[in-house]
């Protein structure tokens, strides 16, 4: 198996993320999801292969799932309707390629939290209070939360994600809008979590990217996907410690136990690590979609 890091399109680039490169077509944008993989704000030198497509097709089930609720962004999904990509190129690109609306995108990220994790549960230890929605005392990290809540984000070029309070939002936004935002959200995470326990998974937490589209709100980027959400197996969950999660944080603990310094250069990653990387995310798509990854 081979990872692509690198998409190399002779296409004028519109940005180029962590994992995606976008590349500008006038009307609309170009994403292709390479398997590039970060961690610790720090992008590995050794892709996961299908990651990409895996996030994207992902990406791909959850926004026609969730469609009657808010719009989003996907124009085209299959390769060979996207003139721009050369046809000796397409099966390179078949599954982690797509075409979208430009939208005025919001220069937040709405968190939504179901569980007591992360930086919400550091945060909780602190104050007992998360972006400053204040929580009942004693809970353990990973405790179900009496409701969802919400916990926008800045959006940082560089480093980490800045969580801010409601108010915040709303002064960056406005008020209207940050309301309507919230809601959609907070709706949008409990269609997916009530639909993602039938498949024997827990949505811990999630955050979403919005755009605004012909006066609505739109859904862009990417959504629910291990990548933006934080995925636990129902069976190994138990309240006060932190369960194995359908994400990178084999990687993350492969990492730190290194002895990396969590600065570039990152170290280069053996096979076993990639391979137990790759199943998790392949893991987390078979069971959400009951798909496998061959499968239109």
């Amino acid at each position: 198996m081979k990872a692509l890091t690198a998409s190399n399109l002779d296409l004028r680039v519109f940005r180029k993320g962590k994992v995606r490169d976008v590349y500008d077509l006038d009307d609309r944008l170009l994403f292709i999801a390479t398997d590039r993989i970060s961690a610790f704000d720090v992008v590995m030198p050794t892709g996961i292969p299908d990651k990409g497509r895996i996030l994207t097709q992902l990406a791909t089930f959850w926004f026609q799932r969730l469609d009657r609720i808010a719009p989003h962004h996907l124009l085209e999904t299959d390769v060979d309707r996207i003139p721009q990509i050369p046809p000796d190129r397409r099966e390179e690109f078949r599954g982690r390629a797509v075409t979208v609306r430009k939208v005025s995108v919001f220069p937040v990220e709405c968190v939504v939290r179901g569980y007591l994790a992360g930086s919400g549960w550091k945060e909780y230890q602190e104050s007992g209070a998360v972006c400053g929605v204040p929580l009942p005392k004693g809970l353990r990290e990973a405790d179900r939360l009496p409701a969802p809540i919400f916990t926008p984000a800045t959006k940082e070029d560089v480093g980490h994600d800045v969580n801010i309070d409601f108010d915040r939002m709303a002064s960056i936004v406005g008020r209207p809008v940050a309301e309507t935002l919230r809601d959609l959200s907070i709706r949008i995470y409990a269609e997916a979590n009530a639909y993602a326990m039938t498949k024997g998974i827990i949505l811990a937490d999630t955050k979403f990217e919005w755009g605004w589209h012909d006066g609505k709100p739109m859904l862009v980027d990417e959504v629910l996907t291990p990548d933006s959400s934080r995925y636990w197996p129902q069976s190994s969950w138990v309240p006060g410690r932190n369960p194995p999660s359908y994400d990178k944080q084999y990687l993350r603990d492969w990492l730190s136990a290194s002895g990396w310094k969590k600065e570039p250069p990152a170290p280069a990653l053996p096979d076993d690590i990639v391979l137990k990387v790759r199943e998790k995310y392949l893991e987390a798509y078979r069971v959400l979609t009951g798909k496998s990854l061959t499968e239109s």
